[in-house]
Parts: structure tokens; C-alpha cells; sequence
């Protein structure tokens, strides 16, 4: 089926501004991009107002992603670092609301690069804290008609959720009530056993999915199963955008957060157009 191509600003830098975010979408629409990844790194970096104005001309659909930089937590820290987290991810779902984003999506759980040693009832007793701590968040995205999509990230980023298994055990009943599951084509390489089967349990709860290369790169000429990865999302009915995260090498902070110590492509342009060519020769492939 044909579905909406879009690509993460972080792709060229970081944090998007009111300054830089007029230029870099009509860049993106240029390029022949659909839609296009927000990330808020932090509240106020961009106004609801710039991106308005910029999607109005472009044409691009929205779709806010978040950063869990160091000090944002929901599990293992204290009172004030929970507070100070749930009102970011408030301010992003808010963000959502204004610029007609469905969803906001990224591993909304712990600080990415956190990760720790746990038994198999220190995880139980983080995954009831996690549920108690995005419970008020998950309420203000219902109120809002936004989904909080949480990300699995690979064991190298965070030691809390890694698989779409564990993503179901943490969130449970609070999926489907403002909460469903965000997947990147990258973490799923590194940590399911069998990506199909990862989607297939995700099923209806998965309302985002990001693409890139197995090495970070662009999709495409990587050891990715692509025909078997956009069948199965049909499969499971998923009518969600692709949209390619990468990231530049250039940018220090985002590359030493991502690990990204080499350039990925001769170009943030190449990355992005050589990745838009190929998701669309794919899309074409797959039968209806």
C-alpha cells in the first residue's frame, strides 16, 4: 500500500528552532518528503505558530517526536525529576495538539544512555512505577486526541524496555487508553529475534514507525528484509507513516547521544534522498 514518506529533522540538526525550521521544511518538501519528524528537544525550541505557517506552505504532515535527555526520568529517580519530565512530555503532547500531530513518539520511559542491572522483580516493580508515572501524561494525551507511541531502544541505550515483549508487560492496560507502541526499524534489528513476529505483536497497538539502515544510514543497500518489513506492517493494518531517523555527525551533541562517529552517507542530502528513492521503489513492489 502507499504510505506517507517522511524524515526526521535530526537527519541535518539539532535542536530545531523557530530560526532554522522554515528553511529545513521547505528543504524537506523540495526533496519530495510527505511528512516530516518534529523533535522538541526542549519546550519552546520551536512555536506552534512557525510550524503552522511552514506546513501551510510545504504541504508536509507533522509527527512530534521527544528526547529523554539526561534528567528526564519516570522510573528509579526522584519525585521532582518524575514532575519535570511528565510536564516536558505535557509540552510535547500540547505541541501535537496545536499542529495537528497524531501522535508523539520515543522511548518516554528513562534517559536515554541510562541503563542498569535489574532481577526479574526490580524490573516488575519499575514497570508498575512506569505505569503510575505516565498514567496522568497518557490522560492529558487522550484529552488532547494524541497517542503517546513509546519506543523500545536497544540494550546499548536503555536497559528498561528492549522489545516489543517488554513494551506490552511495562505498558499493559494502559495501551490503547492514550498509549501504543512507536517502532524503529533500527532497535528492531538489534534486539528481536524475528522482526516479523516483533510486529505482529505490536499488531494495533502500533501507530509509528521509523526506518533507517542497519548501520544508521539510509534505508536501503543494508541487510534489512524491506519487502518483508513493509508486508508484514501491512499485515498488521498499520497505515502510519515511514519516516527516516538518522542523524549528522556534524551536530557533536546528537552524534555522541546516537553514537554516530563516522558520516553515514557523502551527504545529510544524499542520506535523505537516496532513502526517499528507495522507500518508494519499495512501496511500488509490494503488492496491494
Amino acid at each position: 500500500m502507499a504510505r506517507l514518506i517522511g524524515i526526521s529533522t535530526w537527519v541535518w540538526e539539532s535542536p530545531l528552532t523557530d530560526t532554522s525550521l522554515p528553511g529545513l521544511l521547505g528543504k524537506i518538501a523540495a526533496l519530495g518528503f510527505d511528512a516530516v519528524e518534529l523533535p522538541l528537544e526542549n519546550a519552546g525550541d520551536f512555536s506552534s505558530g512557525t510550524v503552522l505557517e511552514t506546513l501551510a506552505g510545504t504541504g508536509l504532515k507533522p509527527f512530534v517526536v521527544g528526547a529523554m535527555a539526561p534528567g528526564r526520568d519516570l522510573v528509579a529517580t526522584d519525585p521532582a525529576s518524575v514532575e519535570r519530565t511528565q510536564a516536558y512530555l505535557t509540552a510535547c503532547i500540547t505541541m501535537a495538539g496545536s499542529i495537528g500531530s497524531p501522535t508523539v513518539c520515543g522511548p518516554f520511559y528513562a534517559q536515554t544512555g541510562g541503563v542498569w542491572r535489574m532481577s526479574a522483580e526490580e524490573r516488575r516493580d519499575a514497570y508498575a512505577e512506569l505505569r503510575r508515572n505516565i498514567r496522568p501524561v497518557a490522560a492529558r494525551a487522550q484529552e488532547a486526541g494524541v497517542v503517546l507511541g513509546i519506543e523500545p531502544l536497544n540494550r546499548y541505550e536503555t536497559s528498561l524496555i528492549n522489545t516489543v515483549d517488554q513494551a506490552l508487560e511495562a505498558l499493559g492496560p494502559l495501551l490503547g487508553n492514550g498509549v501504543g507502541l512507536a517502532l524503529d526499524s533500527y532497535h528492531l534489528h538489534i534486539e528481536e529475534r524475528s522482526v516479523a513476529a516483533a510486529v505482529r505483536a505490536a499488531g494495533e497497538h502500533l501507530v509509528h514507525v521509523q526506518v533507517c539502515g542497519n548501520d544508521r544510514g539510509a534505508p536501503g543497500g543494508d541487510q534489512t528484509d524491506w519487502t518483508g518489513f513493509l508486508q508484514v506492517l501491512d499485515e498488521v493494518g498499520y497505515t502510519g507513516p515511514l519516516n527516516i531517523e538518522s542523524f549528522t555527525v556534524e551536530n557533536a551533541a546528537i552524534a555522541v547521544a546516537a553514537s554516530i562517529w563516522r558520516p553515514l552517507a557523502p551527504s545529510q542530502d544524499e542520506l535523505a534522498e537516496s532513502g526517499l528513492a528507495f522507500l518508494r521503489s519499495l512501496s511500488r513492489e509490494i503488492p496491494l
